[in-house]
C-alpha cells in the first residue's frame, strides 16, 4: 500500500496508521463493532466490486503455468507451501482466544454453546475468505498476459484496478487494502496484547498493545519485499509446528491429551521443521543438507516435517501405553 507514496511520506503514513490501529485495540471489548459492523462489511462490498468488474471486463487469457506449478500434484505442493506466507494459520493460533473471547461476551457460557457457535462462525469466515482468494487469484492468473509478472501481488492488484476502474481503481484498490490491513492489525495487536496479558498478568493489556503498535510500526518500515524475504526462513520452521499442533489439538481426544504424545510429536517435527528453515535461509550444513534430502520423504519439497510428525505421533502413541496416565 505504501509503494505509492514518496521516501518522505512514507514514514508519516506508517505512523498515523498504527496510530489508528493502537486506539481502535484500546478497547477490545469494542472490536466487534468496529470491526464487525463496520470495517469487514465495507472490505467485502469494495472487493465484490471488483471481482464483478474483472468478469464484466476480462483482463485476459490464462497464462501458462510457472514451473513450480506446472502440473497437478506440484502445484498443490506449492500453493501449500506459499500458503505460508499468509501467515493465517499462525495468527489463527493466537486469534481463537479473542474468539472464543468475543463468543463468550455474547452471552455463551457452556463449552458445547461455545464450541458450537465458533465452529458456526469459523465455516462462514472459511467460505468467504475461500470465495475471495479464488476471484482475486483469477485477477492474477489472468492479468499476466496484459502486464506481465511481478514479484509479489500488490503491483498486479494496482494494474490491474487502473486497468478496470482507470484513476479511479487506485482509489477502490487503495479501499480494499486499507480495510484489509487495519482490521488484520486490529486483530493480531488485540490478539497478542490479550494472549502476553494473560502470560504476564502484571504488564497491562493497554502496555502490551502500545508496544505491539510500535514493534509493528518499525518492521513495516522496511517494506513488503524485504519483509517477506526475511519471514519465508522463519514461516518454513514455525508453520509446520503450528500446523501439527493444530492436528493435535483437533485429535485431542483421541489419545487423552496427554502430554507425552504432544510431546514426541513436537520434537520429531521440529527437527524436520529447523533442517527446513536454514535450507530455506541457505545456511543449513551442506552434508545434513544432502542427508536429509536423500532419505527423507518429501523433505526436498519442504514437506519432510509430514514424516517426521507421523513418526513422532507414533512414539508418543508407544510411550503413553508404557508409562502412567499423568504424563
Amino acid at each position: 500500500f505504501t509503494e505509492g507514496l514518496s521516501m518522505n511520506m512514507e514514514p508519516i503514513f506508517l505512523a498515523l496508521f498504527f496510530g489508528v490501529s493502537l486506539w481502535l485495540s484500546i478497547s477490545p471489548q469494542k472490536l466487534v463493532n468496529r470491526i464487525g459492523n463496520i470495517l469487514t462489511p465495507a472490505l467485502l462490498l469494495v472487493i465484490l466490486l471488483l471481482i464483478i468488474k474483472s468478469f464484466m471486463t476480462p483482463l485476459g487469457g490464462y497464462a501458462v503455468p510457472q514451473p513450480t506449478y506446472g502440473d497437478a500434484p506440484t502445484a498443490v505442493l506449492q500453493g501449500f507451501l506459499d500458503g505460508y506466507n499468509t501467515m493465517d494459520a499462525l495468527a489463527s493460533v493466537v486469534f481463537a482466544i479473542l474468539v472464543i473471547d468475543f463468543v463468550r461476551l455474547s452471552g455463551a457460557t457452556s463449552r458445547a454453546v461455545i464450541t458450537k457457535t465458533v465452529m458456526e462462525v469459523g465455516a462462514i469466515a472459511v467460505s468467504l475468505l475461500g470465495i475471495v482468494y479464488v476471484f482475486i487469484a483469477n485477477i492474477g492468473a489472468t492479468s499476466v498476459e496484459r502486464f506481465g509478472l511481478f514479484d509479489t501481488g500488490a503491483p498486479v492488484l494496482s494494474v490491474s484496478a487502473n486497468y478496470l476502474f482507470g484513476e479511479f481503481g487506485q482509489i477502490i484498490l487503495a479501499i480494499i487494502v486499507l480495510l484489509a490491513c487495519l482490521s488484520t492489525s486490529i486483530g493480531l495487536i488485540t490478539s497478542c496484547g490479550t494472549y502476553f496479558h494473560k502470560l504476564t498478568p502484571k504488564i497491562s493489556y493497554k502496555l502490551y498493545v502500545v508496544i505491539f503498535s510500535v514493534a509493528a510500526f518499525g518492521l513495516s518500515m522496511f517494506g513488503l519485499k524485504t519483509i517477506i524475504s526475511a519471514a519465508i526462513p522463519v514461516l518454513m520452521l514455525l508453520y509446520p509446528l503450528t500446523i501439527v499442533i493444530i492436528l493435535l489439538a483437533l485429535l485431542h481426544n483421541v489419545f487423552g491429551g496427554r502430554r507425552c504424545v504432544y510431546a514426541w510429536t513436537m520434537a520429531f517435527t521440529m527437527i524436520s521443521a529447523l533442517m527446513t528453515g536454514l535450507e530455506t535461509a541457505g545456511i543449513a550444513p551442506v552434508a545434513l543438507e544432502q542427508l536429509f534430502t536423500q532419505y527423507i520423504p518429501f523433505q526436498a519439497a519442504g514437506m519432510g516435517w509430514v514424516s517426521f510428525a507421523v513418526l513422532g505421533f507414533v512414539v508418543g502413541l508407544i510411550h503413553k501405553g508404557l508409562v502412567s496416565e499423568n504424563k
